[in-house]
């Protein structure tokens, strides 16, 4: 596998030994999903991307310790997370979004196509719209710890191993995490379910 053209270890093999244009494939591989990730810490577009800029800068000084002890898409998460922290420390902002403020990708939020189950009513249109504003704003709400593990999770796909990676904790603390961020959801989302006549989602 590692000596596959396309694969995260060749590529960081060839960025070690001085190829410039290996890197820029593991940042048009990889730029759109940290730019997403991003995004559900740092709502303001030209923040994001400057924090995904700083972020590949980061992770093109560090290459050369980089070991393969761990995937490179984890290690390159990690530099993500911490970057877009710092940011919002250093910028002293307030990480919630604002009203209408949700980025459309509906790759980064939970859209209401993703929700809807049933024909698509105007009503069951307005109602899955409804769920996902809601969704979107619980996840806001979360602490940060919470919140970066269930985007990982949900958002990003990545199994507990690597999520425990990302954020250097044990597993059995990941899915702690994941299990509060996903009652503190289910219970933002309670009312508005049994208001629209009671259906899980």
């Amino acid at each position: 596998m590692e000596n596959d053209p396309q694969s995260d270890a060749f590529l960081v093999q060839q960025v070690q030994a001085g190829h410039q244009k290996a890197f820029d494939l593991l940042v048009a591989k990889y730029q759109r999903r940290i730019f997403r990730l991003v995004l559900r810490f740092i709502r303001d577009p030209a923040m994001a991307e400057d924090v995904v800029q700083e972020t590949f800068l980061r992770a093109y000084r560090a290459v050369g310790q980089f070991r393969g002890d761990s995937q490179f898409y984890t290690w390159l998460y990690r530099i993500a997370v911490n970057t877009a922290k710092k940011a919002i420390s250093d910028d002293m902002r307030d990480p919630t979004v604002s009203e209408g403020d949700a980025a459309d990708d509906g790759e980064e939020t939970f859209s209401a196509t993703e929700l809807l189950t049933n024909s698509e009513t105007p009503e069951s249109l307005l109602v899955s719209k409804e769920i996902a504003q809601t969704v979107n704003a619980a996840m806001e709400a979360l602490p940060d710890d919470l919140r970066t593990a269930i985007t990982l999770r949900e958002i990003e796909g990545l199994s507990y191993e690597d999520i425990a990676e990302v954020m250097r904790c044990p597993i059995g603390t990941v899915r702690s995490r994941i299990f509060r961020a996903r009652e503190a959801i289910a219970e933002r989302l309670r009312p508005v379910i049994e208001r629209k006549g009671g259906k899980r989602w």
